[in-house]
């Protein structure tokens, strides 16, 4: 029986009641219905339960998820998603365009890291905390200095936390040939493609037309496949991203920001306002934040001439002051300020979100970037060792961590060799023609994007 994953209504419900209580809103009757009809909890880490319910459960589950969405939150008036109302919530809203321009070999940098820091976190993907530790200690490798391998980890501890199933055969040190396909490099090629045919004045109903027409639905994960699925049934954005899709505040449009922080180099403002309306087909309040922090670190970071602490601040300054993402992000940045040893910010960050936050959530995820990117003080390697050994997600938060700090490596030749040979400039993709494209070509198209008149 085929059980697909991320769409099934009573696996969501869970989801969004747990959303809920982030969000300000009181589910509690809503909750004691579903647990009275004999309704389950959600899938702990998986996407979808192994087994399907009764027709009755899955009519509920529909009917409560519209009923949930409809509670007013506490939180909206410091949380919103309106881009004038976030705009007005962030006081230090940055309007100056900063000085420097970014070279060529900086934008390949930057797709070098984020391939690096993607591939170190693929096969640990999903595993928890324990087990990314675990595994990599048993094969002498912590502190992450290299990929992952298989060598030397005794079998016991592989049949106790097997590899990520998709992942191990191409992204294991011995596997390793280039860069095997992943959403956190299909998501920027798209938006490399979404540059191409309409510019910087793109609207977020041309982001779903493109993703109609070029991104597989198998392709898709979590906030965006909801929203693919509600186009296909004929929602219209920014709807897309409310309806039945308790994970709008995940990590999804975070990890679809790096292409416009890279073409915006200077004017993290602008980077934010792109970010923004590629987001909201897909997240709402925190969600959007995420990829707009992302896009402004980036585009301060582009222009050589900020450190990683001077462009996280100027990334937190387009979150709105009052919201979770903005103290979540200070928190981090003051745990990673206090501490020497990192393994005691990674478990402060679990011990503070885990017991309510599922791991793919913008909040844990953009802490542990943060964090790992300020602890690190931006060096390459230490940047992505750190967000992969957070153990959250792992490709995902890497990928982020690889791009700001490749980014301001300024040039390939700064990224170690041991990270930069395995991918043999190359990278596999189902997105338009971008399959076996080298990261040098990535590099000179986005910058093209940066400066099209």
């Amino acid at each position: 029986m085929l059980r697909l994953t991320w769409v099934q209504p009573e696996d969501l419900l869970g989801h969004e009641l747990r959303q809920a209580r982030l969000d300000g809103r009181e589910p509690s009757r809503i909750e004691e219905r579903w647990r009275a009809a004999g309704g389950p909890d959600a899938p702990e880490r998986a996407g979808a339960s192994p087994h399907r319910v009764s027709r009755y459960l899955r009519l509920l589950a529909e009917d409560l998820l519209d009923e949930l969405a409809d509670l007013p939150s506490r939180l909206a008036d410091d949380e919103p998603t309106e881009p004038a109302a976030i705009r007005a919530a962030c006081p230090d809203w940055p309007t100056a365009r900063l000085a420097g321009t970014p070279g060529p070999l900086a934008f390949e940098a930057s797709w070098l890291g984020r391939a690096a820091g993607c591939l170190l976190g693929k096969p640990v993907e999903k595993l928890p905390l324990d087990a990314v530790r675990a595994l990599a200690r048993a094969s002498g490798n912590w502190p992450l200095t290299g990929y992952f391998t298989a060598r030397g980890v005794p079998a016991e501890l592989l049949d106790a936390h097997p590899w990520n199933r998709r992942s191990a055969a191409t992204s294991l040190a011995e596997n390793i040939d280039g860069m095997p396909e992943d959403d956190d490099l299909d998501y920027p090629l798209l938006n490399l493609l979404l540059l191409q045919r309409h510019g910087k004045g793109f609207s977020t109903a041309d982001v779903a037309r493109l993703w109609l027409d070029e991104l597989p639905p198998g392709r898709t994960f979590t906030a965006e496949r909801l929203a693919y699925r509600n186009l296909l049934n004929g929602v219209e954005p920014p709807h897309t991203a409310r309806h039945r899709n308790p994970f709008r505040e995940w990590i999804g449009a975070l990890i679809r920001a790096d292409v416009h922080g890279w073409t915006n180099p200077g004017d993290p403002g602008a980077a934010a306002e792109q970010a923004y309306r590629d987001a909201v087909l897909t997240h709402t309040a925190n969600g959007v934040y995420a990829a707009m922090f992302t896009a402004a670190t980036l585009a301060a970071a582009a222009t050589g001439d900020h450190d990683v602490h001077a462009c996280l601040r100027i990334g937190r300054s387009v979150v709105p002051h009052r919201s979770r993402l903005a103290g979540a992000i200070d928190h981090a940045v003051q745990l990673a300020a206090r501490h020497e040893d990192f393994d005691t910010v990674v478990d402060e960050l679990h011990a503070r979100y885990s017991p309510t936050h599922h791991w793919v959530h913008a909040l844990p995820n953009t802490a542990l970037l943060a964090a790992a990117l300020t602890h690190a003080d931006g060096d390459f390697t230490g940047s992505i060792r750190r967000a992969v050994a957070g153990g959250l997600d792992t490709d995902s938060v890497g990928a982020s961590a690889g791009s700001v700090a490749g980014l301001l490596a300024g040039s390939p030749a700064a990224i170690p060799e041991h990270w930069r040979a395995p991918l043999k400039n190359r990278l596999a993709t189902t997105v338009a023609d971008f399959d076996g494209t080298g990261f040098d070509t990535l590099a000179h198209l986005t910058r093209l994007e940066a400066y099209r008149p």
